[in-house]
């Protein structure tokens, strides 16, 4: 699905990336592991078009997407759940979730400004996609009615419902009470099974170790570790440099 290839990227005199490589399996679970500055978002970043590598190739579904655009990735099926809220708060839920129906910029002025009937069809897939993240009850709320957990599951969903083939996210449990990370890890087991393939960058390690089918640890931008689970809690270096053990 996805194959990084010895990717480089500093900051000024801050190596970031060092020769990064990996892939992606498709209709996986996997999770990019490792402390803070390790590289694992400025990778995000680059895959998702946001940054430009200095050196090394990016392939997506067999396609170079190598310091494309990020309008031009989000085309080609790549969808990325960002760290940070970007929903928009004086909409519903279900208002925020008709938008990334529609991957084309026309369409979405259009929605946003009432010029578009987004129809029944995607208003039946609106319902299915929030009942799969435990939402099926709020879509009328208004986004910053939202507790933080429930605004983190609308950033999911939204990212569910923009067209796409692979799912990016970022963090998808940080600062999320362990009520929601249980949804949460429902909701992306539910993925899985659907066919979803998915990549994840997330710091809780129960969480992460719990659902990943396959996980990657990078330290100073560099790969060092990679397996199943069971492979990774056994080893050494990790257990030492990120499980604290």
């Amino acid at each position: 699905m996805l194959s990084i290839q010895n990717l480089r990227k500093s900051f000024g005199g801050v190596q970031a990336l060092e020769n990064c490589s990996f892939k992606v399996g498709e209709g996986k679970i996997t999770a990019l592991i490792g402390p803070n500055g390790s590289g694992k978002t400025t990778l995000f970043n680059i895959v998702s078009g946001l940054l430009k590598a200095d050196s090394g190739k990016v392939f997506f579904q067999g396609k170079n997407i190598t310091n494309k655009k990020p309008e031009r990735i989000a085309r080609l099926g790549v969808s990325r759940l960002f760290q940070q809220s970007r929903l928009f708060e004086n909409l519903a839920v279900e208002e925020n979730l008709l938008l990334a129906l529609n991957e084309d910029d026309e369409k979405f002025w259009k929605n946003a400004l009432g010029l578009n009937n987004p129809g029944k069809e995607k208003h039946v897939k609106v319902k299915e996609i929030l009942k799969t993240v435990g939402l099926e009850n709020v879509g009328k709320k208004l986004s910053r009615d939202l507790s933080f957990g429930q605004k983190r599951l609308v950033e999911l969903a939204r990212a569910i419902a923009k067209p796409h083939s692979f799912l990016m996210l970022d963090e998808p449990i940080a600062g999320i009470n362990p009520k929601l990370r249980v949804e949460i890890a429902k909701a992306l087991k539910s993925l899985k099974k659907q066919g979803q393939t998915i990549l994840l960058i997330e710091h809780d390690m129960s969480f992460t170790l719990g659902i990943a089918d396959f996980v990657i640890v990078l330290d100073d931008g560099r790969v060092i570790a990679e397996g199943v689970p069971s492979k990774i809690r056994k080893n050494p270096k990790v257990l030492e440099a990120y499980l604290g053990e």
